[in-house]
């Protein structure tokens, strides 16, 4: 088992999440809720399911496409939705 993929993906990923939209919904359901386990579990389920969709698509573009193309393709992306919410937008 290569552990410093595991380790680099939960760093990135952990890092990447902190303080973004879905902790706040998390935090919003909990709050809304008051059944902390039950949004736990509902908000892990989502997170299978959106990673397991991230890395099917991954392993099939990276077969057509080159990583630097991925690369600038991904920062460009993050650009648009960035000038997207600073306008009000998203």
């Amino acid at each position: 088992m290569d552990w410093k993929i595991i380790i680099s993906t939960f760093v990135t990923i952990f890092l990447a999440e902190l303080g973004d939209k879905t902790q706040i919904a998390s935090i919003l359901m909990t709050s809304k809720t008051n059944k902390p386990v039950l949004v736990f579990i509902g908000t892990m389920l989502a997170f299978a399911v959106v990673t397991v969709i991230g890395v099917a698509v991954g392993s099939v573009i990276t077969k057509f496409l080159p990583i630097n193309f991925i690369k600038v393709g991904a920062a460009i992306a993050f650009i648009i939705v960035g000038i997207l919410i600073l306008l009000g937008k998203i």
